[in-house]
């Protein structure tokens, strides 16, 4: 029997593969949000327009307050969007609030709190004025034409925030994948559904496809399929329509009697680059092509499925989705031995915490059942156990992959 293709070896064969999109849209602005930007951005306008207040106060000529006690004449009031349309003379001051364009000829802000109000319409400095306090000067944000966001950036919130401000209303951003999820199995049913004997609910769909949503992709459920040729192939006919840029299976991909999705995968033209993984859960992993279309063959199983989603799906998409690689890989000890291992790569469900000196402590789980679902939903990661590793004890230094980035 051909050799198990090793983790490693299998994740660069799958990622070599991987087709970055090239095609774009223009999207609402409120609609960018993670999204890849595909241009540089550059500013519509000067931020701010013009000299502003920084803080609310009285805008005047420092030169009219050389020292503490110095009285001015309040001659009007500027706040936000309304400014003040004379000119600031000798001895006067402007009323002024935060964000306000700053008056002529004043060069600083005596901010309220250093300011008496006096009778008269006048007022008394208390602190010292110094010429272009608390202004925020023209410009300083950003310039009419400079590029403030680079080609190529995952829009967050700051970053739409920056756009709004640079007065873009939409931006170019590159589409999302299109990952293709196809369900196999005549045991399946939909959760909400009463099983009859021999019967279970479906439930890898759900996870895989949060996970790839979380990746930057858009989703197509093909649903449950029977196990039946022509309904298999009538399906992956689906995904090709679409233009899927990935097409996920979920169980069926091995060569018993009733695992009918590789055989039909291969019928509707899908070359085969490899199938059969070192590692432990997630044997069964297949990987092949479509023509531009991608083919990752999950196995049926919920555990292995989301293991393998975590470690082949997530970077996958993201590369195609021209998203930086998550980093969820860190450095842990051991909180109990742990056995030696053969000749696959485990992954272990574990919890983790951290100790007295704030070095992060794995505990794995006791049992490691591929059937028990619930033990990934309470993990906080896998522990990785290197092919032939040997037993060690607790405190070990270990690599661990964490399920939150």
């Amino acid at each position: 029997m051909k050799p198990l293709l090793p983790v490693d070896e299998a994740t660069k064969r799958l990622l070599e593969a991987a087709v970055p999109v090239a095609d774009s849209e223009t999207l609402p602005l409120a609609d960018c949000d993670g999204r890849i930007l595909v241009a540089d951005l550059a500013a519509r306008l000067t931020q701010p327009p013009f000299d502003a207040s920084a803080m609310d106060g009285y805008a005047l000529r420092s030169a009219d307050a050389p020292e503490i006690g110095s009285v001015l004449t309040v001659i009007g009031q500027a706040a936000a969007g309304h400014a003040f349309t004379g000119t600031v003379g000798q001895g006067e001051a402007v009323r002024i609030f935060t964000g306000a364009p700053v008056p002529t000829r004043a060069d600083t802000i005596l901010i309220q709190e250093d300011a008496e109000v006096l009778e008269g319409g006048k007022i008394r400095t208390t602190f010292e004025v110094a010429a272009g306090r608390h202004i925020r000067p023209r410009g300083q944000d950003f310039a009419e034409g400079e590029t403030v966001l680079k080609a190529g950036r995952e829009l967050g919130f700051t970053d739409l925030t920056v756009a709004a401000a640079m007065n873009h209303a939409t931006l170019p951003v590159y589409r999302r994948p299109l990952v293709a999820i196809l369900a196999t199995g005549d045991e399946l049913l939909p959760p909400g559904s009463t099983p009859q004997p021999a019967q279970i609910i479906a439930s890898n769909t759900f996870g895989v496809a949060a996970l790839a949503r979380t990746a930057g992709a858009d989703i197509l459920d093909l649903g449950i399929i029977a196990d039946d040729d022509a309904l298999i192939r009538a399906a992956i006919d689906k995904a090709v329509a679409a233009k899927a840029d990935v097409l996920v299976t979920l169980g069926g991909a091995s060569v018993g009697d009733h695992d009918l999705v590789q055989a039909a995968l291969k019928a509707e033209g899908m070359q085969l680059d490899f199938w059969r993984i070192a590692m432990r859960p997630g044997k069964p992993l297949m990987v092949g092509a479509i023509g531009t279309m991608q083919v990752l063959g999950l196995p049926g199983n919920p555990v292995a499925s989301l293991v393998c989603s975590l470690l082949f799906l997530e970077p996958l998409l993201r590369s195609i989705a021209r998203r930086a690689p998550l980093q969820r890989v860190a450095t842990a000890r051991t909180a109990t031995p742990l056995k030696a291992n053969d000749h696959r790569q485990d992954y272990l469900r574990a919890r983790f915490h951290t100790d007295e000196n704030g070095v992060l402590m794995a505990e794995a789980y006791t049992k490691q059942d591929s059937s028990m679902m619930k033990i990934l939903a309470h993990s906080d990661g896998l522990i990785v156990r290197s092919p032939h590793a040997p037993a060690v004890e607790a405190g070990t230094v270990c690599q661990v992959i964490r399920l939150k980035a």
